[in-house]
């Protein structure tokens, strides 16, 4: 059951409970303008898989060699937020970052999924913020632990089902700017090879997320800032930051 508004939608929580069209939602026939709705996350996962260095620029921006396998890490669920939520910087980093990403979410438990079987147990992909305490990661700290403070996940707006993530164009504004501009095509490991490599190690769950890495152009978050991460074909998250 969903409650929206005074009115509730019953239902499983995987179907599709709304359509968007000319900035107007409709859900079970009534209608609501978009600036009158608040997008709570779209899922709140069990496990955030995350994946690093998946673009070559990014890469090369960091120094680091391209990886001949997935470099995963976990976050913490508790991180995550949704689309006009605050990102609050913690007192015990000096340096945040902003990554945005396409994130996929999925519809089904797998294990051990093939790749041209990966496709099947993908519900849909959404815009990912990774916020990282990129100096405390450079420090030492493991990377699940500098990416899982409170609020380090926003997530959203809401999950598209009906895009293909193969060329997709991904960009981060900053206070208006453009600081990210890539597209999914330039991953080194795409969606359906991530959901099979990953899907070796755990059990993946409905409602599970993946974020597949972020291209270059990382950079600093200031209290005062908004970010937004637009990707073709799903929307764009925004966020601001305290």
């Amino acid at each position: 059951m969903i409650a929206y508004g005074r009115f509730v939608v019953r239902g499983e929580l995987f179907e599709d409970y709304f359509e968007i069209k000319n900035g107007t939602i409709i859900v079970d026939g009534d209608r609501f303008s978009m600036d009158d709705v608040k997008f709570l996350p779209p899922v709140i996962p069990e496990k955030i898989i995350g994946v690093g260095l998946n673009y070559r620029d990014h890469a090369e921006e960091l120094g680091m060699n391209v990886p001949d396998e997935p470099v995963l890490f976990m976050k913490s669920p508790s991180s995550v937020i949704g689309d006009q939520d605050y990102i609050v910087l913690p007192d015990r980093s000096k340096r945040v970052d902003y990554e945005g990403e396409l994130a996929v979410v999925i519809g089904k438990r797998c294990r051990n999924v093939g790749v041209d079987e990966a496709r099947g147990y993908i519900l849909g992909y959404t815009c990912f913020n990774d916020v990282t305490a990129r100096d405390l990661q450079q420090s030492g700290w493991d990377w699940s632990i500098s990416k899982s403070f409170d609020t380090f996940s926003p997530l959203g707006p809401y999950v598209a089902v009906s895009t293909s993530p193969d060329s997709l164009e991904i960009k981060t504004y900053l206070n208006g700017k453009v600081v990210q501009s890539s597209n999914t095509s330039n991953l080194i490991f795409d969606v359906y090879r991530l959901v099979s490599y990953i899907s070796s190690i755990v059990t993946l769950k409905e409602g599970d997320v993946i974020t597949t890495g972020t291209p270059a152009g990382v950079g600093r978050l200031e209290s005062g800032d908004t970010v937004r991460v637009e990707i073709e074909g799903i929307g764009a998250l925004t966020n601001h930051v305290r």
